[in-house]
């Protein structure tokens, strides 16, 4: 049993980890951060396969945590699927590095390593470089960030052949 909890521990508290050459966002200020972010690339994962016109809303919630709704489109289903989540600090409010759960209890890190000047995109990833996001205020980046941005994820060794572009058209711009 002391073994089983041992390994329960250490799990639980690797999925909040820092991946090695990864540094979280410092000064960070949660309330500029606040708000709707459209998902430019990404990396492929279960929870939003097939999905287009991703986005993410961050509000604040009331207990000082972070609400997290993130909504995408299902062109198969014809459909809007969406997702609520809540997200706290793993540390200090002022690093870029949080913890977020979708199911109860379960949270995974969410570790902000990169912020434009004026917060205008953000790259994310989680405890291991398998989960990557590059997030934007608009819905489309120039050619030119999204090259250095590349380079910079290439450099930081993602998988940077394996990201998924989102498609986010303008009749999904109507809707919101």
């Amino acid at each position: 049993m002391r073994y089983f909890l041992t390994g329960l521990i250490f799990a639980l508290s690797a999925c909040v980890a820092i991946p090695e050459g990864i540094e979280p966002v410092q000064d960070f200020e949660v309330k500029r951060y606040l708000g709707l972010w459209y998902e430019i690339a990404r990396l492929d994962h279960a929870f939003e396969r097939g999905l287009e016109q991703v986005s993410a809303e961050y509000s604040q919630r009331q207990d000082g945590g972070i609400n997290v709704i993130n909504r995408g489109f299902d062109s198969q289903s014809n459909s809007w699927q969406q997702a609520r989540g809540k997200g706290y600090f793993v540390g200090k409010h002022d690093v870029g590095h949080l913890k977020v759960s979708f199911f109860g209890p379960f949270y995974g890190s969410y570790l902000i390593f990169d912020l434009g000047k004026n917060y205008q995109y953000s790259l994310v990833t989680s405890n291991d470089r398998s989960y990557l996001w590059l997030l934007s205020r608009t819905p489309e980046i120039t050619e030119s960030l999204k090259n250095d941005l590349l380079t910079k994820l290439a450099g930081l060794g993602f998988a940077t052949q394996d990201l998924i572009f989102v498609k986010q058209s303008r009749d999904y711009l109507m809707d919101k």
